[in-house]
C-alpha cells in the first residue's frame, strides 16, 4: 500500500516524482513499471501519463532536475558576499545537505544517468560540469595554493574528491526517512540503506552527526590538497582531472 499520509500533501506531479525516485533507487530504472509507479500515488498507471510522458520522462525530469537544482543553489550560495572561505563552506553545506535528504537522487545519479536518452544525458552533463567548475573556482580562491595556474589539476581532483565523499552517504547511514517505511526494500536497498538483520538495521550516524563529519572531512581533504599544491606535487594524472559530475562520475 502507497503511504498515502506522508505524499497527499504534495502536487500530484511532485507525488509521482518522490515515488519514482524511490522505486527507482530501490530497485533500479529497468526493475520499476509504470503501473508500480501509479500504484505508489493512488492512481492508475495510465493516468500518470497526464503528468508524464512516460517512465523515461520522469527519469529525466528527476535527473535534468536536480542537476539544475544543485548548479542554482551552488551559484546562490557561492555568491553570497563573504568571502571565498564563507562561500565554500556554504557550497559544502548546500551539496551535504543534498546528499543527506535526497538520497534516493544521489543513487539515480550514480546508477541511471546511462538510462537517459542521448539528448537528456547531455543536458545534465552540461549542467553537472558548470556546478564543478563553480566549486573549482572557489575553492582555488578560497586555498591561494590552489591558485597557481600548476595547481589546478590538484584542485579540480580534490572537489571530485569530496563529491565522492559526500555522495557516499547513502552508503553510510542507516533507514532514508523519505522511504516509504511500510515498504520491503529490494536487494539494492538493502546494500545502500543498510542491511537488515535478526538484530535489527545496521547502526549509523544520525544526521547533524554526518552532515558535522562531512563538513570536517571536506575542509580536511582541500586543505590536503592545498598542503600538496604548496610542497609542488602538482601532478595529478588526467583522468582524475577530467570529471564532470556531481554524483562522482
Amino acid at each position: 500500500m502507497p503511504n498515502v499520509p506522508a505524499t497527499s500533501a504534495l502536487p500530484r506531479r511532485d507525488q509521482i516524482r518522490r515515488e519514482a525516485a524511490r522505486l527507482f533507487a530501490a530497485r533500479g530504472f529497468l526493475g520499476v513499471g509504470v503501473d508500480e509507479i501509479g500504484k505508489a500515488v493512488g492512481i492508475s498507471g495510465p493516468g500518470l501519463y497526464r503528468h508524464f510522458a512516460g517512465k523515461d520522462a520522469m527519469l529525466a525530469d528527476l535527473l535534468i532536475g536536480i542537476s539544475e537544482r544543485l548548479l542554482e543553489e551552488g551559484r546562490r550560495r557561492a555568491g553570497g558576499g563573504d568571502g571565498p572561505a564563507a562561500a565554500l563552506d556554504a557550497l559544502i553545506g548546500g551539496h551535504v545537505d543534498f546528499a543527506l535528504d535526497d538520497r534516493d537522487l544521489i543513487t539515480l545519479h550514480d546508477r541511471e544517468l546511462l538510462n537517459l536518452k542521448e539528448e537528456d544525458r547531455r543536458t545534465v552533463r552540461r549542467l553537472q560540469r558548470g556546478y564543478v567548475e563553480l566549486w573549482v573556482d572557489v575553492v582555488r580562491q578560497a586555498y591561494p595554493p590552489l591558485a597557481d595556474p600548476a595547481a589546478e589539476p590538484v584542485a579540480r581532483a580534490a572537489v571530485h574528491a569530496v563529491f565522492g565523499l559526500i555522495n557516499s552517504t547513502p552508503h553510510s547511514l542507516g533507514s532514508n526517512p523519505g522511504s516509504n517505511p511500510g515498504s520491503n526494500p529490494g536487494p539494492v536497498e538493502r546494500v545502500g540503506q543498510g542491511e537488515r538483520s535478526g538484530q535489527g538495521e545496521r547502526s549509523g550516524l544520525q544526521r547533524d552527526g554526518m552532515a558535522a563529519l562531512l563538513h570536517t572531512l571536506a575542509h580536511g581533504a582541500f586543505a590536503a590538497a592545498a598542503d600538496a599544491a604548496t610542497a609542488g606535487s602538482t601532478t595529478v594524472d588526467g583522468a582524475l582531472a577530467g570529471g564532470d559530475a556531481p554524483a562522482g562520475d
